[in-house]
């Protein structure tokens, strides 16, 4: 009983202990921080600022939340100043709301400046979706892409807790209600109504997918499927445009927005920093509560 309680209080503890572990380190790199921060304004003042107009976004990690990264595209797009987004990719995808709320963002923001997506590691399901109506898409020669499909998972707890003695009670209005519950197998009936959902995701995802790249939705077994592909494989299916390297991406965002003196926006190190650690504490906990409509 006292392992169940331990792993059921798990993500707690694991929280606790790395705000013990990693505090100090925060609030030294904040100081750092600080005096560097300080010393870029004393350098701007001197006259070495250059208005940036280029800006490169990051989508790293599992796509859970999408607010940042579309934080960031809204501050591009109505930044007159920036004439180009690259979009550097390093994701496995992640649940389909912010998928979508992510590429019809870029799509609107590729209307008025050119994007491209650069895919740095891995470029599967949700953040290919979150790709697709980039002005182009560059793949690294070792990145993966594609595994375009929609997925359900849940757990069958039934017989751990017949060990454990603990049984569920439920008063519910509607057939449906318990569908994808985890505390026994599911019935016939909702595993219909679950592949309704699934079915109608994935349909979504190939028509857009298919008028975005130019390809027919016919075809989607060829493009789609769930297939991954190589680099090179994505490019003969139509999934990406060239397969190069970063600096191959960085010339061709410089050339199609016209920028004679291509200057970066600069990226703010500390919260860069941040962000990883908390998209690795993300993954890890993703781990234990994995389950849901989950995407691509």
């Amino acid at each position: 009983m006292f392992d169940f309680f331990k792993k059921l209080f798990y993500p707690i503890i694991a929280i606790l202990d790395f705000i013990t572990k990693y505090f100090k380190t925060i609030v030294f790199l904040t100081i750092v921080y600080y005096f560097v921060s300080t010393s870029e304004d004393v350098a701007m003042k001197e006259g070495s600022f250059e208005t940036a107009n280029l800006q490169k976004i990051e989508l790293f990690g599992p796509i859970l939340d999408s607010q940042k990264v579309l934080a960031q595209i809204d501050e591009a797009k109505k930044n007159d100043n920036i004439k180009g987004v690259l979009l550097d990719v390093n994701s496995p995808g992640g649940a389909v709301a912010p998928s979508v709320e992510l590429a019809y963002a870029i799509k609107e923001l590729n209307e008025l400046k050119p994007v491209v997506v650069y895919a740095s590691g891995v470029m599967a399901s949700g953040s290919y979706y979150a790709s697709i109506w980039a002005k182009e898409i560059i793949a690294n020669p070792g990145a993966m892409v594609g595994s375009i499909g929609v997925i359900f998972q849940g757990t069958n707890l039934e017989e751990l807790m017949e060990k454990i003695g603990v049984k569920t009670q439920t008063i519910k209005a509607g057939k449906f209600k318990e569908s994808g519950t985890p505390t026994r197998q599911w019935n016939d009936y909702e595993k219909q109504e679950l592949e309704k959902v699934i079915n109608d995701t994935y349909n979504m995802f190939i028509t857009d997918v298919a008028n975005a790249r130019g390809l027919k939705v016919e075809n989607h077994t060829q493009f789609a499927d769930a297939h991954i592909f190589t680099s090179s494989q994505a490019k003969e299916v139509g999934l990406v445009d060239e397969v190069n390297t970063l600096s191959f991406a960085k010339n061709r965002i410089v050339k199609l927005s016209n920028v004679s003196n291509p200057v970066w926006k600069k990226e703010d190190k500390f919260d860069k920093f941040l962000d990883r650690i908390i998209q690795e504490t993300v993954s890890n906990f993703s781990v234990l509560f994995e389950g849901g409509l989950k995407a691509y």
